[in-house]
């Protein structure tokens, strides 16, 4: 409705400025096409190759990341 076409993310929603205080870094690519994809917009991105993505970064690098919907994909036991 807004005319938006793009938007910027990162898989787990790595990322951000460790220089300023309080950032809540980057927006979970994986939540915003969760969300598109509940309000039946088409986005034409698979959700779990992205869920995948995101647990395979969050198991190289061996930290949690800010991802909700890679919370709750891994406590399904994914």
């Amino acid at each position: 409705e807004a005319g938006v076409t793009r938007f910027d993310g990162a898989v787990g929603g790595l990322g951000g400025c460790p220089f300023a205080p309080g950032a809540t870094g980057n927006i979970a690519t994986e939540d915003v096409n969760h969300m598109l994809q509940a309000m039946d917009i088409d986005t034409g991105i698979d959700q779990q190759a992205l869920l995948e993505c995101g647990r395979l970064v969050r198991d190289v690098i061996t930290a949690e990341l800010p991802s909700h919907s890679l919370r709750v994909h891994l406590g399904r036991g994914a």
